[in-house]
C-alpha cells in the first residue's frame, strides 16, 4: 500500500510527539516516584521522632503522665496511618491504639494495604515497629512504639498526588497527540505544496511542454534547489530542443543548395540543354564533395559529443607547430597581402598534435576569410604554472554582440555575420570547441564589430 507524503509526515510528527511523551511520562514516573519514596521514608522517621517528642513533653512527674493529650496525640497519628503505643520505664502501658480502638486500627492498615496494592500489584509491604525512647529534661521517662505498613507506604493524600500526577501526564500525551497531528498536517501541507508544484511541473515536462516555469516563494533551501533544479532542465530541455529543431533546419538548409544543383544540372543534361562535358562533371563533382564533407563533418561532430574521441597525447614544442602551420597557410595570405605573425616564448605542451592542429587552422583560415585588404592575423603564445595560453586575433570584421554568443553552434556560418561565399561547412568552430573541451582545456572569443575578433585557448599543462 503506498501513502501519500503529507500522511507520513503527519504520522511521524504524530509518533514523536507520542514517543517523547511516553518516555518523558515514563521517565517521570521512575525520577519522581523514587525521589517522593525516598521523601516518604524521611518523612515517616522525622513524623515518628516528632511524636515521641510530643509524648515525652506529656510526662509530669513521679511517673505520672497526662493520658488525656496523649491519646488525642495517638489519634492524630491513627488518622496519618501511625499506631502509637506508650509505656512506661516500668513497661506499664500509658496509652495503646490497639487497645484504645481495635477496629479502627485493622481497618486503617486494610486500607493502607488496599491503596498500595492498587498502586503496586506486587507490593511486598508488611507491618512493621520501631521503638523510640521518651525523654524529658534529659531523663528517659518511658518508651514508645509506633507501628506502620513498611518500609514505606502512602496515606491518602499522597496516593492522590501521585494520581493526578500521571493523570496530568496522561493529558499532556493525549493533547501533545492531537498538536502533533494538528502541526504535523499543517507541515505536511507546507512541505508537499512546492513538491507537488514539482511533480506536476515534472509531468508537463514529460508530457512536452517546456514553457511553464516554478515561481518558489518558500525560504526551504532543499526545496528551493529542487525548484531551481527542475527550472534549469526546462531550459536545458528546451534550448536542446530548439538547438535540434535548428541543427534539422541547418542542416536541410545546407543539403538542399548542392542537391537543388545537382538536380538542375542533371535535368538539364537529360533535356539535352547541356552537354555533360567536363566542365559541368566537375561542377556536379565540387557539389557532390561539398555534401560529402558536411556529412563527414557531421558525423565527426556526432563522435565527439558523444565522447568517442581517441586522445592521443604526446609532448612537443607547440610555439614551432603553430609556426609550421602558419607556414602552410601563408600563400592564402597573397590575394590580400596579409600578414600573419607568431609571437611569444618556445612553449611544450602535451596533447594530441593532430587534433590540436585541427583547431589551430580552422581558427586561422577563419581570420584569413574575414579580414580585409593588408590585414593582420597575430598569434601569441604565454605560459603559467598550470596552463598554456594560446591567443589568436585578427582585424577583420568582427562579429556582432547578437552573434557572439552563438559563435560555437553548428552551421553558425549561416547566421547573419556570415555567409555562404565563404565556403566552409559551418560546423568548424563547434569541432574545435568540442576538441579543446577533450583535451579539458576552454576556448572563448572576443569581438567587436569592425574592429576585429580575438580566440583565446587555454590548455592545461
Amino acid at each position: 500500500m503506498k501513502y501519500s507524503l503529507r500522511t507520513k509526515l503527519t504520522v511521524t510528527y504524530a509518533l514523536v510527539a507520542l514517543i517523547c511523551v511516553l518516555l518523558i511520562s515514563i521517565l517521570s514516573n521512575i525520577f519522581l516516584e523514587n525521589q517522593f519514596r525516598d521523601y516518604i521514608v524521611t518523612k515517616q522517621e522525622i513524623q515518628n521522632e516528632e511524636i515521641a517528642k510530643q509524648i515525652s513533653q506529656q510526662y509530669i512527674e513521679d511517673g505520672d503522665w497526662d493520658v488525656a493529650s496523649i491519646e488525642n496525640i495517638g489519634l492524630l497519628a491513627l488518622d496519618e496511618g501511625l499506631i502509637i503505643k506508650a509505656k512506661d520505664n516500668n513497661n506499664n502501658s500509658i496509652w495503646d491504639a490497639t487497645v484504645h480502638n481495635s477496629g479502627l486500627c485493622t481497618a486503617m492498615l486494610d486500607h493502607i494495604s488496599e491503596n498500595m496494592t492498587s498502586r503496586y500489584p506486587n507490593w511486598e509491604g508488611e507491618y512493621i515497629e520501631n521503638s523510640y525512647s521518651l525523654v524529658k529534661d534529659s531523663n528517659v521517662v518511658g518508651t514508645v512504639e509506633i507501628g506502620y505498613y513498611g518500609p514505606f507506604f502512602f496515606n491518602d493524600n499522597e496516593l492522590a498526588f501521585i494520581n493526578t500526577l500521571n493523570n496530568l501526564l496522561i493529558f499532556v500525551g493525549l493533547f501533545s497527540l492531537f498538536a502533533a497531528l494538528a502541526l504535523g498536517y499543517v507541515m505536511s501541507r507546507i512541505l508537499t505544496k512546492p513538491i507537488a508544484k514539482a511533480v506536476n511541473f515534472a509531468q508537463s515536462i514529460s508530457d512536452g511542454d517546456y514553457t511553464l516555469r516554478i515561481v518558489n516563494k518558500d525560504n526551504t533551501k532543499e526545496l528551493l534547489q529542487l525548484t531551481d533544479t527542475l527550472n534549469s532542465l526546462a531550459d536545458t530541455i528546451q534550448d536542446n530542443e530548439l538547438m535540434q529543431k535548428r541543427l534539422t533546419s541547418d542542416v536541410a538548409h545546407e543539403l538542399r543548395t548542392p542537391l537543388t544543383t545537382l538536380q538542375s544540372h542533371i535535368e538539364a543534361m537529360l533535356d539535352g540543354i547541356w552537354k555533360p562535358d567536363k566542365q559541368r562533371l566537375e561542377s556536379l563533382h565540387s557539389e557532390i564533395v561539398r555534401i560529402t564533407k558536411i556529412v563527414g563533418d557531421l558525423e565527426s561532430l556526432t563522435r565527439l559529443e558523444e565522447g568517442n574521441i581517441n586522445i592521443h597525447k604526446e609532448k612537443f614544442d607547440l610555439t614551432n607547430h603553430i609556426k609550421n602551420i602558419v607556414t602552410g597557410l601563408e600563400l592564402r595570405l597573397k590575394d590580400k597581402q596579409a600578414t600573419i605573425e607568431v609571437m611569444g616564448p618556445e612553449v611544450y605542451l602535451e596533447a594530441d598534435k593532430d587534433k590540436l592542429s585541427q583547431v589551430i587552422i580552422n581558427i586561422i583560415s577563419n581570420s584569413i576569410k574575414y579580414i580585409g585588404y593588408g590585414g593582420s592575423v597575430k598569434i601569441s603564445l604565454s605560459e603559467t604554472d598550470s596552463w598554456i595560453n594560446i591567443s589568436i586575433s585578427d582585424d577583420g570584421i568582427g562579429i556582432s554582440d547578437e552573434d557572439l554568443p552563438f559563435i560555437f553552434e553548428r552551421f553558425y556560418r549561416s547566421d547573419r555575420s556570415r555567409n555562404r561565399e565563404t565556403g566552409g561547412s559551418g560546423i568548424g568552430l563547434t569541432i574545435a570547441k568540442a576538441l579543446i573541451k577533450a583535451h579539458k582545456g576552454t576556448i572563448e572569443v572576443k569581438s567587436i564589430l569592425g574592429e576585429g575578433t580575438e580566440f583565446l585557448i587555454k590548455l592545461p599543462k
